[in-house]
């Protein structure tokens, strides 16, 4: 069995099924896929995602903003910290530094930051961290606020393995998406090889970053599966172990 560490249930493109999000289910249950993490991307979408995703016992949440949000509800640590208080949030993100989409002063970007890692020690849950051109600042901001003290789950690893070092060391997992399928992510596939095995997650982002043979469409959870079987063919391990030290360690993490 496996799990998707990572995904947007409420941004899937449901036209395949019907538009009925009970018969999405149906089919990534019948993929062999036990739980899902729902991730929060911005707090005025988040109660129509609860809304979507409450009846299901096999879906756990998130509450963050995205570091590319800033035009909506600014985060603080008391909404996070009250909206985070319920069994179903499990984590707070995903939030964290992305250099990439977002331009000129960014002093925002890193405030948010700051006040996501704030809340997490407060409530004592993981972070779910995005990065993207700014693995730098992203480390500095996680020592400095010792979000160690509560860990979380670099999410979507697109750096190399000496940024995973660093963050293995201030107690976060690797979360592999469907990017370390690519041809071109050798990086990413150095990293995957070298991962400690009780570290290593798996997740699609979808409906992004759908992997191989999917790239260039939309993603969707069921595709988990290919993230673990080229993850275990570059450890030379079996899908099914891949799946058992994935598992263990998403509820290991999780305190589930």
């Amino acid at each position: 069995m496996l799990i998707d560490s990572h995904c947007h249930l409420d941004r899937l493109d449901l036209a395949p099924y019907e538009n009925d999000f009970a018969c999405l289910m149906n089919d990534i249950r019948a993929q062999q896929i036990e739980h899902l993490l729902c991730i929060s991307i911005d707090l005025e979408a988040y109660p129509a995602m609860r809304a979507l995703v409450d009846a299901y016992d096999d879906i756990s949440v998130t509450v963050g903003v995205h570091p590319n949000v800033n035009d909506i509800i600014a985060p603080t640590v008391e909404k996070l910290v009250e909206l985070a208080q319920e069994k179903k949030v499990i984590g707070i993100g995903e939030t964290g530094l992305d250099y990439f989409r977002s331009e000129g002063d960014l002093t925002w970007q890193r405030d948010h930051f700051r006040v996501h890692i704030e809340a997490a020690k407060i409530v004592k849950k993981p972070l779910i961290i995005h990065t993207r051109e700014a693995k730098e600042d992203t480390l500095q901001i996680l020592r400095e606020e010792n979000a160690g003290e509560v860990g979380g789950i670099i999410h979507c690893f697109t750096e190399d393995w000496e940024f995973a070092k660093q963050a293995l060391d201030l107690n976060f997992y690797i979360s592999f998406s469907g990017i370390v399928t690519f041809n071109s992510a050798k990086s990413i596939q150095d990293a995957a090889k070298k991962i400690p095995p009780e570290r290593l997650l798996i997740e699609t982002d979808s409906p992004y970053l759908s992997p191989v043979p999917f790239r260039g469409r939309p993603n969707y959870p069921q595709y988990v599966k290919h993230v673990a079987q080229c993850v275990a063919d570059l450890r030379g391990i079996s899908l099914s172990s891949l799946a058992d030290i994935s598992t263990r360690n998403f509820y290991t993490l999780f305190n589930q």
